[in-house]
Parts: C-alpha cells; structure tokens; sequence
C-alpha cells in the first residue's frame, strides 16, 4: 500500500470554530493549527489535550488567534513538546498577537491560563522556514519532507505541503487567490493530483463582488461619517488584516487629501509595524518593485498614528476620527472599551470587517437586525491602598516566611540525607573523645551547628580528623602551555539556536511597546474591578467582507484544478461543508470526506508505492538533464532482487521505442516574452498568444478536456515556415526525453 495517512479533527469541523487538527503520515503525528478564541474557554481544548503528549510536530498556517491561540496553553499545560513550523512573519507576527491578546485580558482580569514567559517558552521551539524551503524530518520522521507555500490571506500566510515517498499531502485553509495590495495570491492552483488535500469549506456559501467597488464603497462610508461629525470604530486583529486595511486607509487618504485622523491602536501597535517594515520581501511583487526602484516602504504609512494607549484619542474628545483597535471580537481590549464610549452616539459608525467568533459581542451585534441594547462587563486594574494594601503585604510576608522556612527544611534534609550516605560510603575512623570535644566547641563558633566542617566531604580513612579535599591538577602541557579543550570555550547549541532564535534586540523590550512594557514592569500591587451595564446601541453597525479569502466560486474552481486523489474538508458551517461535499462528489474524480470533531478518516493512498535502488551498471548508462533543483532521465531497466532489496537493473533484451516526452511547465506569458525577444510580433488574443499573422498558440487545461490536472498546448495554423519555426521555439522551452 501507499504511505498510511489519516486525519483526525480536533477543533473547527462542521463549524467555524479554531483550526486545529492532527494529522498521522506513517505514524508520524502532526498537528496541523493550534487555534483558540478570544473567549479562551479550556473546554474547547479537551480533543487537543488527549493528544498533546504525542504529537511529533506542529505546523502553523496563519499569525492570528484561531491558528496559534492555543500554543502558549497547550506547551504549558497540555504536555505539548514538540518542535513549531512556520514561516518568519508568521513567527513574529504570532508572537506579538499573543503579546497583545495577553494584555488585554491582563489589564482587565487575573488572567492565569498562561504569561508572557509561556508565550516566549512556546515561541523559542519556532522553526522558521522560507517559502518552497524543503524541509527534511529527522529521526522518527526520517524521509518526510515538509514545505510552506504562499497561500494569501495574511502576511506568512502559509499552504504546508508534506512529501513522503512521492505522494503530496496538501494542508491548505484560508487561502486567497487574489492578489492585494500588500500580499501575492496562493500559489495552490500550480499543484496538481496530490495524494491529499485538506481545505476549508468556509466561504463555500459566500460570493465576492468587485475589489476595486468594495474598496470604494468602503471609504465612502466612512468619509459619510467623519464629514457628518461622527466617528468609525473599526475592531481588527493585532498584525493580521489590519495591515491591508492600513494601506488601504492610507492611500486613498493620501489621494482625497483627507485631514480626518486615522489611529491604529494596539498594546504591539509600534513593535508590529516595525517587524512588517522588514518582511518586504513577503509580500506582494508590486511592494517589493516599488521598494527596488524608489526605496519606498510601503509602511511609512503617513497618514495613520500608531499609539499603545488611549489618552492620545481623549485629548481628542468628540473631535471626527477613524480608529482601527484591537480586538475584533469586543471581547476584550481597546475595542471594546472604545465601543462603549461611542455606541450611544447615532452619528457613528462601527464597521466590522471580519466575521465575528461565535459567542462572543462582535458576533451579537452582526445579527440582522442588530441588538438595539447589550449588556457589557466593564473592568480595569487599579492599584491597592489603605487596609487592602497593608493586608496585602502582610499576605505576602506570611508566604515569604512559608517559603523560606520550606526552603530551610527542605536543605537541612538533604544535608542529612548528603552526611547519612558519605557515612555509609567512607570506612570506619575512630576519633578519641578529646577530638570530639574539640569539634564540637569549634562547631559551637558557628552557630551550634557541630556538622558543618565535615559536611559534605568523605573523609579519608588515614586521617585523624577532618580536611578539606585536594584536586590535582591532570591538565596537559606542550611547549605552548597549558593545552586548551575548544569546547570549554563554545556555546552549546541549544544556547546558539537560542540566541539565533532571539536575535538582536529581543526579549521583552524588542517586542513590546514601551507603554506596556512598563504596565508590565510595574510592580504596584493591585485588583481588578468590575460591573455591569447595559450599553444602548444607537451607533450604525456595518459589516463589510475584508477577511481576504477565495469566495465560494474561487474554492470550487482551485480544488478543481487541483484535482486531489482524496479531498478532505474542514472548518466551515454544516451548511458549507455539506455544500462544497457535494459539489465536488458530483463533479470531480476524488473520493471526498468531511469527518467530525475527534472522528479519524483513513485517507491512505490505493497506490503502491515501493522503494528501489538503482544498480552502478544501470546508472553507467544513463544521461541526466538538469531541471531546477532536479536532475531527470529516461530509463528503461527491469526490477530484479539483490540482498533481499529491490534493484533496478539494464534490460535483458533492446527496450521498444518509446514515445518523446516534453517536461516542465510553459507560461504563456514567458513564451510571448522569449519570442518578442527573438523579434516576432506577438500579443494576446481570447487567452490565446497570436503569433505573426497565421500562427495561434493556446493552452488547454482540464477545464476544457475534463482531464484530471494536465495540460495541453496546441499549435494552430497553416504547415508553413512560421508554423514549424514557432514549434521549434516551442519545444525549446521543454526538456525532451
């Protein structure tokens, strides 16, 4: 059989709940998302926590809370122990969502799930690789090759392609074809007929209009707003789609010369900003052309001011402002606050851009129609004072004094247990009455305790009363010196991968903001308080679609060009899900599976897959053609046994002939390129490439003739010199073999 592949749904199956599941490749576990909600609720986690302890590794797709939440918990409390996979943005980005989904719930409750020490501990086991960087496992992984693919949607946005013995598992959620303003499009569609995908039905249901209309709409309303004295809220993620509506608000600022502020508020919001300014190289060609050319950032956002605190939008009072504060979901943080304060003015706007979580406010207030009241629970720290702060520190000297009398107990044991076993090590001595008199008032010197010369040393048994060790000095000598041992003077590895993996300016400083470095820093004992209260809802409440994912149509169109053996669906409504199953059972050639929260599916491959060698006389005789990273040939042989191991062998008699075969993959674009430079006069033409004035060159792909990924490119035209110049160009853009 083929390798052995199944598939077991933790978390966001037959749901939009957060993404995590396991994935086992020949007995070697993934876990493929380790996503959690704002509502950090421990039960969601209970299908993760049975398998934690066995987990081999974990693969992370996307730098926001429903992709990594739950990492911090799950290392700390779950047992989680493997390594992380993810690409840089992904890494940092993710690692100051965290920081800031921290803060929020810290400035306003006892948040114990986990700390900022629990988040650094998770993130120092981050692997981080580049897009297409093949990857091979070690150890019980031996042979299992994984890569990150762009996949849109978010900034490091990744499509994890996992390799053993030839056959593709594909992981791909929340992938975006379309190109944007500061990401590429997935590059999904250029795989064809993996062994496996497993893709979300999440937007199976919906459709998308056009960018261009939708971004228009989009400043239209909150000009509308602003130029009527109000102010727009818009909740976002700490470093996830926030970016693409940063550049949006930015530009089109720039263009309409707006003076309206624009704020981006986040305990990270400074430090975030900072790390994207340097990930140029990850995002879309046309940032990336324009920082070549004329050394534009396109995040030197001019028009947007960064700020880590509130005061700054007080000072403005009622004055018209738009304001982009995290978090999305109004559970917690600077939106949810900021909500409050403007849900009883009519003239403002609260826009949402994203679907809210379920069970959480954001979610409440999309409902159609809206909520016309909700009832919220507003906390904030203060410090303690009078009575409250002197029995605080009196509770705190009394656990002081708990610990170090501990601390005491638990040292005189082990001198005990250290003087009981030397005792029993070392030979009987006889020491006189008079020797021990003396030692007992030399011990009486030092504070009574009669053991604490001897303590710890076995003494020899020639000696009449007790020494201190002597160590010889066995080092070596040459004409140089002392002779020096290299490794007493170099970094173990795992401190080298960790001051690699930290890198300059790090730690708790590099990463957070100087505002909630210092909350954290502050050491002023202090509470939280609550209370209730009902907030009227007479704000205008928008939902525009700016989450950054393929539309139904876009989903169903990839996965039919990807054509996979076996298709496996997750994350979505049951309505979704059962909807995209169904169009792809009835129109393509895969078997295709949409299991349940903690129901395994078998998704091993029916092929045969066999391990060979290929003998020296056979190798002798065989002429390789580079292909990229690649060598590929031709070979005809015959399979044959050589110590119990499959060997491929020259043939016994002549092979037939066999059939040219044209390898690699022609872009039609590059083809027009390559004959504009050979001076043809070339252009497009219905998706065809018109050359000269009889000659059509067009590609057929699986669209068209129903076939299963392949492609074909036809040649169209009289037989006359154009026509077999034009082929010769053709197939010089081919190996053949």
């Amino acid at each position: 059989m083929g390798t052995s592949v199944q598939v077991t749904p933790l978390s966001g199956a037959y749901g939009e709940g957060p993404l995590c599941y396991l994935l086992a490749v020949d007995g070697f576990r993934f876990l493929l998302d380790c996503g959690w909600t704002d509502l950090c609720e421990t039960s969601q986690l209970q299908p993760l926590a049975k398998v934690a302890p066995t987990i081999d590794a974990v693969l992370l797709s996307h730098p926001d809370m429903m992709h990594l939440g739950a990492l911090p918990y799950a290392m700390k409390h779950l047992g989680l122990s493997a390594p992380v996979y993810a690409t840089e943005p992904v890494f940092r980005l993710g690692l100051l969502t965290m920081y800031d989904h921290f803060l929020s719930r810290w400035q306003v409750s006892d948040f114990d799930l986990f700390t900022l020490d629990d988040v650094d501990a998770a993130f120092q086991n981050v692997v981080r690789l580049k897009y297409s960087q093949n990857y091979l496992l070690n150890d019980k992984g031996e042979g299992i090759v994984i890569a990150p693919h762009v996949a849109g949607h978010l900034l490091g946005g990744t499509v994890w392609k996992i390799t053993k013995d030839g056959e593709d598992v594909v992981y791909a959620v929340d992938f975006n074809h379309r190109k944007e303003m500061h990401l590429n499009g997935t590059v999904l569609g250029s795989f064809v007929r993996p062994a496996v995908l497993i893709t979300d039905a999440y937007n199976a249901l919906n459709n998308q209009g056009y960018r261009k209309k939708q971004d228009q709409d989009f400043i239209d309303s909150l000009v509308k707003v602003l130029a009527s004295g109000g102010s727009v809220l818009l909740p976002v993620d700490t470093a996830g789609r926030v970016l693409e509506l940063l550049l949006i608000l930015d530009k089109y600022w720039g263009d309409r010369r707006l003076e309206y502020p624009i704020y981006f508020l986040t305990n990270v919001s400074t430090s975030t900003i900072d790390y994207v300014k340097s990930f140029l190289e990850w995002m879309g060609d046309q940032i990336a052309k324009s920082f070549e050319s004329s050394r534009a950032n396109a995040f030197l956002l001019k028009k947007v001011t960064l700020i880590i605190n509130k005061e700054e939008l007080e000072k403005l009072g009622d004055t018209p402002k738009v304001v982009l504060a995290s978090m999305a979901s109004l559970e917690v943080g600077f939106s949810h606050d900021i909500f409050v304060e403007m849900a009883n003015e009519a003239r403002n706007l609260v826009l949402f851009t994203e679907k809210g979580q379920f069970g959480t406010l954001a979610r409440m207030l999309q409902v159609d129609p809206p909520p016309k009241a909700v009832k919220v629970t507003m906390s904030k720290r203060i410090p303690l004072v009078g009575d409250e702060l002197k029995a605080y520190e009196e509770e705190q000297e009394r656990i002081k004094k708990e610990e170090a009398i501990k601390a005491s107990l638990v040292k005189e044991e082990e001198l005990k247990a250290s003087h009981g076993s030397n005792a029993k090590a070392s030979d009987p001595m006889a020491i006189d009455a008079s020797s021990s008199h003396k030692s007992a008032k030399a011990g009486s010197h030092f504070g009574g305790n009669n053991d604490i010369l001897i303590d710890g040393f076995v003494p020899p048994s020639t000696s009449v009363a007790p020494m201190f060790p002597f160590f010889e000095n066995t080092a070596e000598w040459d004409d140089f010196g002392e002779v020096i041992n290299p490794d007493d003077y170099t970094m173990k590895q795992e401190e080298t991968d960790s001051a690699l993996m930290l890198g300059p300016g790090d730690g708790l400083d590099g990463k957070i903001d100087d505002g909630s470095a210092r909350l954290l820093l502050d050491s002023t004992p202090s509470k939280v308080i609550s209370n209730e209260m009902t907030v009227q809802v007479k704000c205008s409440l928008v939902y525009m679609d700016f989450e950054g994912r393929s539309d139904g149509r876009s989903v169903k169109s990839v996965i039919a060009h990807v054509a996979p053996l076996k298709l496996v669906l997750v994350h979505g409504s049951a309505e979704a899900t059962e909807h995209l199953k169904m169009h792809c059972a009835k129109n393509l050639d895969s078997h295709v599976y949409a299991p349940q929260i903690e129901e395994t599916i078998d998704v091993t491959s029916d092929l045969c897959a066999y391990k060979v060698q290929l003998s020296e006389k056979l190798m002798s005789n065989i002429i390789c053609k580079k292909l990229g990273e690649h060598e590929i040939a031709w070979v005809d042989a015959e399979v044959g046994k050589e110590d119990e191991k499959l060997v491929l062998l020259p043939p016994s008699s002549a092979p037939p002939p066999h059939k040219p075969v044209l390898v690699g993959d022609l872009k039609l674009s590059d083809f027009k390129q390559f004959l504009e430079n050979k001076g043809w006069q070339v252009e497009f033409s219905g998706g065809a490439l018109r050359c000269g004035e009889h000659i059509t060159v067009r590609k057929i792909g699986d669209s068209q003739k129903g076939s299963t990924g392949s492609q074909q490119i036809v040649i169209e035209g009289p037989l006359c010199e154009d026509y077999y110049k034009i082929r010769e160009h053709l197939y010089s853009q081919f190996y053949l073999l």
